[in-house]
């Protein structure tokens, strides 16, 4: 496991990932932080911060791939969001009643994770092209006012602390548009959970995850 996770940790891209568990009948959180070769696990009784600064052991990826948690933010010298995780919160924007910033937020998304797709037949030249016009969309989507609260706080959200973090895949082939590979790695975990109810020792929890 410790091999695994310093293959991890000197990884240029990292995505992270994490869900509940159960420990001595208490919320804990497991980790998950992937990189091309290898999958770490890490049982924790936080959700905190500190838990991907102790992994990474002063180790700093070009690239961290994550949803919008505050844990799992500056760890790497690029944070790619999420895409999969906002399209769902511009469609929580579209049932709240937004009609002007969430549905067009919503296919600006969808559109950048179709060219994500298509980057194996795209070139290096054409990839940029795409880039640039996504950045003048994405400013341009950034101008609209949200007719309701739901679509404003989204808005403000992605002005304040993700307008650099929606594109990075685009220019680093080797970062998705989306975390769910995280997702699907921590599946066996949460289909556990939810048969067993977890661990009932602290060792317990740390052999599962190694």
């Amino acid at each position: 496991a410790q091999t695994i996770h310093e293959t991890v940790r000197n990884s240029p891209v990292i995505a992270s990932d994490e869900t509940s568990a159960r420990v001595k009948g208490k919320t804990h959180w497991q980790w998950v932080f992937s990189a091309a070769t290898a999958v770490a696990h890490v049982i924790a009784p936080t959700r905190g911060k500190i838990v991907p600064k102790q992994f990474l052991n002063g180790a700093k990826p070009k690239v961290w791939l994550s949803d919008r948690l505050a844990a799992q933010c500056n760890h790497a010298d690029e944070h790619q969001v999420c895409l999969a995780h906002l399209i769902r919160d511009a469609q929580y924007a579209i049932d709240d009643g937004d009609t002007v910033f969430a549905p067009s937020f919503k296919e600006f998304l969808q559109r950048a994770c179709e060219i994500g797709g298509r980057r194996p037949d795209l070139a290096d030249s054409t990839m940029k092209a795409y880039a640039r016009k996504l950045e003048r969309e994405l400013d341009r989507l950034l101008e609209l006012e949200p007719i309701n609260a739901e679509g404003g706080h989204l808005r403000d959200a992605i002005i304040v602390d993700a307008r650099d973090k929606l594109l990075v895949f685009m220019w680093h082939r080797d970062v998705e548009p989306t975390n769910n590979g995280s997702e699907q790695k921590l599946r066996p975990s949460v289909i556990f959970r939810k048969v067993t109810n977890c661990f009932r020792s602290e060792w317990g929890a740390k052999l599962y995850a190694d």
